[in-house]
């Protein structure tokens, strides 16, 4: 992919500095002044639709899927732009040299520990949502964040699904029915024994072999991948990617069945979905006529507002993930856009209980260029301290720094709460650290037994120094204001079918598996009760 700069900067001379000032200097002392250019007004455009999706991860691509297939005419809205992948693409920017791909219209990184870099503003693949206490790193591109996790697709058991999730959905049934057809439509797989015996993935082996040894369950993390794009790159057919963990902005050799190649596409297939790139919802409100206004700028890949347009349809879909979905439910209560919204929004959030170490053994090497994604890990859901699971997370270090990175989740509250700032016209997070202050301190316990602590090894807390989460949940949660199908109560035709629903934590397990088999079970209950009644 070839992505055009959004401005240039022209080196000048010190003397065609000085020329240009002398010029301007006798220009202005003539009392001769060029009027300033005249700055011209974005088109506003008015359009009409049956069914708006907003957002196009988990959520809101399964629901479209739905849409499409049940005959109804449904725009999809995505801020961000396509990534098309393909064997040796350079689509993606490398985890250690980021540039204006990895970041959402910011001039620098956003992520944790990226090398310095400084490039024009550009729709790239992260941004990170500043909180008080806690930020946010989530996914922008048609795909959401599938396009840039690394694919860990975790099914939480009964007890944790009902403690964390929700105790009002039948368990037994997304068992048998949801979370098995997600399963099947990303073609989930776990690591093979080839690959896994490879040198590239020493680290990972030497994981399970020392978790094996504290008698430990260790795991195969499923994968939406296929392996044998992995085998390739060791084949030296393409440039790795998998196989030296360079997979944190995406894959570029394809082989991963992310949101875009397969719900998306299944949507699209039906001709009844359009997904429009490169539209920034601001804000959405009920007509007095009881239809939903969508109120969005279609922009240019550098941010640049080309026309404001209005959206009016008969059913809203939010599934822009958790921070997109509650801060537009928080602006739309504080601005009175939408009355009578539920008091439960913008609360119930929580981080899934995040925590990554980076783990250092002087006298044990996990080797360079570690083999990715995450494939191996630990459940340790009987912990006294609640269920955790603990994952290695393989690093591109091009040099043996006897260093990786060791990836837990664990049960959080959902005790953190987004309130509305006049100011920004936008809603901010509140996250007191001391919500998982226990939760983290178990999973530090956990890592050390594994890897051993004292002389020799070090495990450092990173997100003690940059306290953020790439899983949010919450904000719109369960009961308090949507019911199972993600209907927000007393809105008619307006549903929540993202993690924003999910009340702090998804049973100690990556979330997209959750949000993906819910927003299954929803469709089929709105397919068959909302279309045709309520919309």
């Amino acid at each position: 992919m070839t992505l055009e700069s959004s401005s240039t900067t022209p080196r000048v001379s010190r003397r065609t500095f000085l020329g240009a000032a002398a010029t301007i200097a006798t220009t202005a002392s003539a009392a001769v002044v060029a009027p300033a250019p005249a700055v011209a007004r974005p088109p506003d455009v008015t359009e009409r639709r049956r069914a708006v999706v907003i957002g196009s991860g988990f959520g809101g691509a399964i629901a479209a899927m739905h849409l499409g297939r049940a005959g109804v005419d449904t725009l999809v809205l995505e801020r961000g732009i396509r990534w098309p992948t393909g064997p040796n693409a350079e689509t993606f920017p490398r985890m250690l040299s980021p540039d204006q791909r990895s970041a959402w219209l910011q001039p620098h990184p956003v992520m944790t520990g990226a090398p310095p870099a400084v490039f024009p503003p550009f729709t790239g693949l992260m941004e990170r949502i500043p909180g008080n206490g806690m930020d946010i790193l989530c996914g922008a591109g048609v795909g959401g964040g599938s396009l840039v996790y690394h694919g860990m697709t975790m099914q939480p058991n009964g007890e944790n699904f009902t403690k964390c999730v929700s105790s009002r959905i039948d368990y037994e049934q997304m068992e048998s029915v949801y979370y098995p057809r997600v399963a099947r439509m990303l073609r989930i797989a776990t690591i093979p024994d080839d690959l896994l015996n490879h040198p590239r993935y020493s680290s990972s082996r030497r994981f399970v072999e020392m978790a094996d040894a504290q008698g430990l369950r260790t795991f195969r993390v499923p994968m939406p991948i296929d392996w044998e794009f992995a085998r390739r790159e060791l084949r030296g057919e393409m440039r790795p990617s998998y196989t030296t963990g360079d997979v944190i902005y995406g894959v570029n050799n394809g082989g991963k069945f992310s949101v875009d190649v397969t719900y998306l596409a299944e949507a699209e297939a039906t001709g009844k979905v359009e997904v429009a790139p490169l539209h920034r919802v601001n804000d959405v409100e009920r007509a007095p006529d009881g239809t939903w206004i969508v109120h969005c700028d279609r922009i240019g890949r550098d941010g640049t507002v080309l026309e404001r347009k209005r959206i009016v349809s008969d059913a809203l879909f939010l599934g822009a993930g958790s921070p997109g979905t509650t801060r537009l439910l928080v602006k739309a209560r504080a601005k009175n856009l939408i009355p009578d919204l539920p008091d439960g929004v913008g609360t119930g959030w929580g981080n899934n209980g995040d925590r990554i170490f980076m783990v250092t053994r002087a006298t044990d090497s996990p080797g360079d260029w570690q083999g990715g994604p995450a494939c191996v890990g630990v459940k340790d859901w009987d912990n006294p301290a609640g269920a955790l699971t603990i994952v290695l997370g393989p690093v591109p270090f091009p040099l043996d720094l006897h260093t990786t990175s060791v990836i837990g989740y664990g049960v959080v509250q959902g005790l953190g709460a987004w309130h509305y700032d006049g100011f920004r016209d936008d809603a901010v997070l509140n996250w007191n650290q001391a919500y998982d202050r226990g939760l983290t301190e178990a999973i530090r316990m956990r890592i050390e037994q594994i890897v051993g602590a004292g002389f020799g090894v070090s495990a450092i807390d990173v997100n003690a120094f940059d306290t953020n989460t790439f899983h949010p949940l919450g904000g719109a949660p369960f009961e308090s204001v949507c019911d199972t199908a993600g209907r927000v109560h007393g809105q008619r035709g307006l549903y929540v079918l993202d993690g924003a629903r999910i009340p702090g934590s998804t049973g100690a397990c990556n979330p997209s598996m959750t949000i993906a088999a819910l927003a299954e079970h929803s469709m089929d209950t709105l397919v068959a009760h909302d279309v045709g009644t309520v919309f």
